[in-house]
């Protein structure tokens, strides 16, 4: 979602706020700006296009200093319009760039219009500079400290004043934000990997932190004002995984990587063992009677495959909750619950939160499936799954969705094994099947070509079918969420047997049919459904497994999957979707990698 850069130093900071905004661009945002302080006047620019036309427009201006801030917004509050756009300035005095959202912004911004504040943007991160500006007495980090204390939400923000040269203060309160330390120079961002090539020495503040970066000092206080020493880590940020390098979007580049990431994810695992979950992890599996997972999105779809795994493998009780819609509810608790997490950034605000309600429901056994070990999930679950994907930057996810499959498979087996349901012979199996998962992703690949094909056919459509059965209805809905992501069709997926409660009367030879037709139990009933549909005149898309005996027809289009490959079936369907959608786009030429009103990493509910 929205990013922030921050930067004070003896140098001119304008390159290094602006390529931290171009690393951050794969969260998602509609625009984008810089504010920097030099000889005593704090200047800006702003746009509604991309950072490149950013950095030309700084360029033209001959913008520079040595102090600085700069952001990429998602809107929340406000059109995305220039005058939204971030920085904000009080009286050419305060300036402010916010993550987050300010849940009680209308009647502080009352507030400061009766004592003659003047607001010109639609947004609530105004507030937060003319709050600053009013609570200022010589000490912007008094200033901010207080003015925090104030706000009900999330945030993360950074601060300067006109007054003050050489100092920036940050806060955060549920939006992730980190401190780049450097050699006489310090930096603030919201992800380490703004700072790469700049910094590697990095400090994660903590919810309700506030920091004074000043050229040779960093100082930072708790919520309650004491001052606070939180660890600095050495992180070391692969730059080139955050290149395109001869692929045309990141999409692509993302969906070719995932036999790597697989194999990365999976190379040290020789045997299932509850450690590779984190220490004390066999003491904890053995106490647990149920499972409770908390996602959003394409995580969601991960987990709902997980949950029929752990029912069928490891005769676990398994319960798979929207994490938006579990906080705000009654729910029963179960101290003896493995509640499990799921996230690509491991910042997700609702999954986070889901997470912070269970806890304080007294389910203390955590686990997070995550790709960042350095997140908030990361340093707030008991126990951690970090999967190898690498730097996803694409915003529809498919590396990361295949790892956590992955890894939700491990710990299936691992639970399986401590309930003494997975004797030797079926360990070495499941190992083995893993190991070649790499291979057999790449005779998927290899796909592609027949994919493009049927792609030209979906990119005059608006509205298309996904169905699937068992471990594969996740599959479809997955597929569903990424047809609509980038290609703006319109895309709904159901479990095949639904059809005709309902679904059915939409299907018309306008409406393009995606079957998952893996070769499992199922197979007969699937083919049944297929038969509804070709009985209202509906064009069927099949994956089909080799020996599922669906073959082409008129109205029936088929692509023949490389082998049947068991309970991780899953893993290999789901990637043909991931690249019908990619194609699809092409071929109506979206935005691929930074789709419309969306974000990659949802820090805000």
């Amino acid at each position: 979602m929205c990013g922030i850069v921050g930067a004070v130093a003896l140098r001119d900071i304008t390159p290094v706020l602006v390529e931290g905004l171009r690393r951050l661009e794969y969260r998602g945002y509609d625009s984008c700006g810089v504010a920097l302080l030099h000889d005593g006047v704090l200047t800006r620019s702003r746009s509604t296009a991309r950072v490149a036309e950013l950095q030309a427009q700084i360029k033209q201006s001959a913008l520079g200093g040595s102090i600085g801030i700069s952001h990429t917004r998602w809107a929340t509050h406000g059109a995305p319009v220039t005058a939204n756009a971030h920085p904000h300035f009080s009286r050419d005095e305060v300036a402010v760039v916010h993550n987050g959202i300010i849940e009680n912004y209308e009647s502080i911004r009352a507030e400061l219009k009766r004592a003659g504040y003047e607001f010109v943007t639609d947004t609530d991160t105004e507030v937060i500079a003319h709050l600053v500006h009013q609570l200022y007495r010589g000490d912007l980090l008094t200033a901010v400290r207080r003015a925090v204390s104030r706000f009900t939400g999330a945030y993360a923000i950074a601060v300067m004043h006109k007054a003050e040269p050489q100092r920036l203060v940050g806060a955060r309160h549920g939006s992730p934000l980190v401190v780049g330390l450097g050699e006489g120079e310090n930096f603030l961002a919201s992800d380490a990997l703004a700072l790469a090539g700049t910094t590697d020495q990095i400090i994660y503040l903590e919810d309700g932190d506030v920091v004074d970066i000043e050229l040779r000092r960093v100082q930072i206080v708790d919520a309650a004002g004491v001052a606070v020493e939180r660890a600095v880590h050495t992180v070391k940020v692969a730059a080139g995984g955050a290149e395109l390098g001869p692929y045309q979007h990141y999409m692509q580049k993302e969906i070719f990587e995932q036999p790597r990431a697989i194999s990365d994810t999976i190379e040290s695992i020789e045997s299932i063992t509850p450690e590779q979950f984190g220490d004390g992890a066999s003491a904890v599996f053995a106490e647990v009677d149920s499972v409770l997972i908390l996602a959003c999105g394409g995580s969601y779809h991960t987990a709902l495959a997980a949950k029929i795994w752990l029912e069928s493998i490891a005769r676990v009780p398994t319960q798979v909750e929207i994490s938006s819609e579990y906080r705000y509810r009654d729910s029963v608790p179960n101290a003896r619950t493995l509640v499990v997490v799921v996230s690509q950034s491991g910042e997700t605000a609702d999954t986070l939160a889901a997470l912070k309600h269970a806890q304080s429901l007294g389910m203390k056994r955590t686990l997070g499936i995550l790709n960042v070990a350095t997140s908030a999930m990361a340093r707030e679950t008991r126990m951690q799954f970090i999967t190898r994907a690498g730097v996803e930057i694409s915003v529809a996810s498919t590396k990361a969705f295949t790892t956590q499959l992955v890894a939700l498979f491990l710990l299936t087996l691992t639970l399986a094994k401590q309930r003494g349901l997975l004797d030797e012979a079926a360990e070495r199996k499941h190992i083995r099947a893993l190991r070649h998962l790499p291979a057999a992703l790449q005779a998927v690949l290899a796909l592609e070509p027949q994919v493009i094909a049927w792609s030209q056919q979906f990119a005059h459509k608006d509205h298309a079918l996904f169905l699937g059965r068992g471990l594969h209805y996740p599959m479809a809905l997955e597929g569903a969420l990424k047809l609509k992501e980038i290609t703006y069709i319109h895309a709904e997926a159901y479990p095949a047997g639904e059809l005709k409660h309902g679904p059915l009367a939409l299907v018309t030879d306008q409406m393009p049919v995606v079957i998952v037709a893996p070769n499992d139990a199922l197979v007969e009933k699937l083919k049944s459904n297929m038969q509804e549909v070709r009985a209202r005149g509906g064009q069927l898309y099949a994956f089909a497994d080799a020996d599922t005996r669906i073959e082409p027809a008129p109205g029936m289009h088929v692509i023949r999957m490389p082998e049947h490959y068991g309970a991780l079936s899953p893993i290999l369907h789901v990637v043909p979707l991931q690249l019908l959608a990619y194609h699809t786009a092409l071929a109506r030429n979206t935005d691929v990698d930074k789709p419309r009103n969306l974000a990659k990493s949802v820090t805000v509910e």
